[in-house]
């Protein structure tokens, strides 16, 4: 059974009867460096407030956000992870006429379904080119959109890592507001691209809503943490759609305290840097195409795809089979930056999974 998404070591540990700290997981792209430790000084000492409902409004978590970003904090909404904030937006709107390009994050498209089990929806798919590394053409996204009132986009791009440029993103999000489209950006990955991000544009466009992870750059996944920045005249409407307390009483503190880790950030993007030319440098020794990413992860174009998932994953070590991606063929796998020690790993048996399998 193929997974809906990366990073199931439980499912590989107890498939392999090995534990699970044995599993080398390349299928999601988390930060390598681990939780930072001014977030596990946090959480131990704020335990004791377990006994407490966690604030339902994360109002403290807003707050900081909101003065990191230079945004209005009244604004936020904070999130079980970014994955929450995409199925309540879909719910909130309720939009049966949806953009959504592909390949890219399949959540977006299962969010916008759940909403019209019965009824008939019309979701529009503009084709990322493949031969122009899947970059966006920006006039065909745009003409999607006619007629449409939600549309998506993944900056950087899941499982492509391919970026769309400041300029040309707010090009696209005026376009959405003259169609009265909204235009959710999904930021999970900005982190690892300073000073991309279009946050502070949301206050100026009522159409558009960005929503930004945790997960990825600050290594807190297991504990889940997202938010999203709506227009205020969307918030209120987002909010009657919203559980109470998705937002656990640890993960507010973890956020505040990430957050102000200034250099945890710089040394994971040192980190990064690092090893991305590293893994290019040996992906082209291995002639192994890959698109050229602007993230933590490469989508690498390589024959007998399905093969090679299953021989590394015999070796203890996932990666993506991106097969089931919308608009991809089956022969791209994705994989992520971890430490060095580990991406030497893979690239060594990723060579030699090759060679078996040619």
């Amino acid at each position: 059974m193929m997974e809906s998404h990366g990073g199931n070591i439980y499912r590989a540990a107890r498939e392999l009867e090995v534990p699970e700290q044995k599993i080398l997981d390349f299928s999601a792209s988390i930060n390598p460096l681990g939780v930072p430790q001014s977030v596990a000084a946090a959480i131990r000492k704020h335990i004791r407030y377990l006994y407490h409902y966690p604030d339902p409004d994360a109002g403290q978590l807003a707050a900081r956000i909101g003065k990191k970003y230079g945004i209005n904090h009244e604004s936020i909404i904070c999130g079980n992870g970014s994955t929450e904030l995409i199925h309540l937006v879909a719910r909130a709107l309720k939009s049966a006429h949806a953009v959504i390009p592909a390949p890219t994050f399949c959540e977006y498209e299962r969010a916008v379904k759940l909403q019209y089990r019965e009824k008939k929806i019309t979701i529009r798919h503009p084709l990322l080119d493949g031969s122009n590394s899947f970059d966006i053409n920006p006039d065909h996204f745009i003409n999607a959109m006619e007629g449409c009132t939600l549309a998506f986009l993944c900056n950087p791009n899941n499982p492509t890592g391919r970026l769309i440029e400041r300029k040309t993103l707010l090009g696209i999000a005026d376009a959405a507001r003259a169609l009265q489209c909204h235009l959710v950006v999904d930021e999970a990955f900005i982190d690892f691209v300073p000073g991309q991000s279009i946050i502070k544009e949301v206050e100026t466009n009522p159409y558009l809503i960005v929503l930004r992870s945790m997960t990825k750059f600050y290594a807190l996944s297991g504990l889940r943490l997202g938010f999203g920045v709506f227009p205020l005249s969307l918030v209120e409407t987002v909010k009657r759609h919203k559980e109470p307390w998705t937002v656990s009483t640890l993960a507010q503190r973890a956020g505040i305290a990430a957050l102000d880790d200034a250099a945890y950030k710089k040394e994971t993007l040192k980190v990064i840097r690092e090893e991305k030319k590293f893994i290019e440098r040996e992906l082209k020794r291995l002639q192994i195409t890959y698109i050229p990413s602007a993230a933590n992860y490469y989508l690498l174009r390589i024959e007998h795809a399905s093969t090679i998932v299953r021989l590394l994953r015999q070796r203890g070590i996932l990666v993506r089979d991106c097969s089931n991606f919308v608009g991809i063929a089956g022969s791209y796998i994705r994989i992520a930056v971890r430490s060095h020690k580990e991406n030497s790993r893979l690239l060594k048996e990723l060579a030699r999974v090759c060679r078996a399998s040619s």
